[in-house]
C-alpha cells in the first residue's frame, strides 16, 4: 500500500494555493471544479500524484462558517534540510513562526485555515541559535 493524499477542507481556495504553492513550494497539479455538488478539488504536492503523496485541497462553494480547527486532525509535517533558513524565509513572506526552532529540530506554522505545519530539521538538531533560542512561542500549533 502507498499513501496516496490527505484531504484538507479549506475556506478559501485562492488563498489556500497561495499558501501550499507560494509559501510551501508545492505545485498545483490538478484542480476541478464539481457544479453539482458545488465544489471544487485542487490537488498539489512536490512532485506527480504518480511517485508522492500530495494534497486534496476541498473547497465547498457554499460552506457560511469557517471549518472549526480540529485539534484531532493533527498537523501535516515535512522534513527540511536548513530548519533555520526555511524558517527565515517563511518570516520574510509573513508567516508567524509559532513554534519557533529553539532546539534546532522543529518548528510549527499554520495555515490560512488553521492547519498546523510541523517543519522537522533532517538528521540531527542543528545547534541552538539566535534568534531562534530566545523566541517565545504563541498561540496554539
Amino acid at each position: 500500500m502507498r499513501l496516496l493524499h490527505t484531504m484538507l477542507r479549506v475556506n478559501n481556495l485562492e488563498e489556500s494555493l497561495k499558501f501550499y504553492c507560494n509559501v510551501l513550494g508545492m505545485k498545483l497539479l490538478r484542480q476541478k471544479d464539481y457544479p453539482g455538488g458545488k465544489f471544487t478539488l485542487a490537488f498539489v504536492g512536490y512532485g506527480s500524484e504518480s511517485d508522492n503523496t500530495v494534497l486534496e485541497l476541498t473547497y465547498n462553494w457554499d460552506q457560511e462558517e469557517p471549518y472549526t480547527v480540529g485539534r484531532n486532525f493533527g498537523h501535516l509535517a515535512y522534513s527540511v534540510e536548513n530548519i533555520y533558513q526555511l524558517c527565515e524565509e517563511l518570516q520574510n513572506k509573513g508567516v508567524t513562526i509559532l513554534r519557533p526552532p529553539r532546539d534546532g529540530k522543529m518548528a510549527f506554522i499554520r495555515s490560512p485555515d488553521q492547519i498546523s505545519v510541523e517543519f522537522l530539521q533532517e538528521g540531527d538538531p542543528l545547534p541552538p541559535q539566535e534568534p531562534w533560542l530566545s523566541m517565545p512561542s504563541q498561540g496554539e500549533w
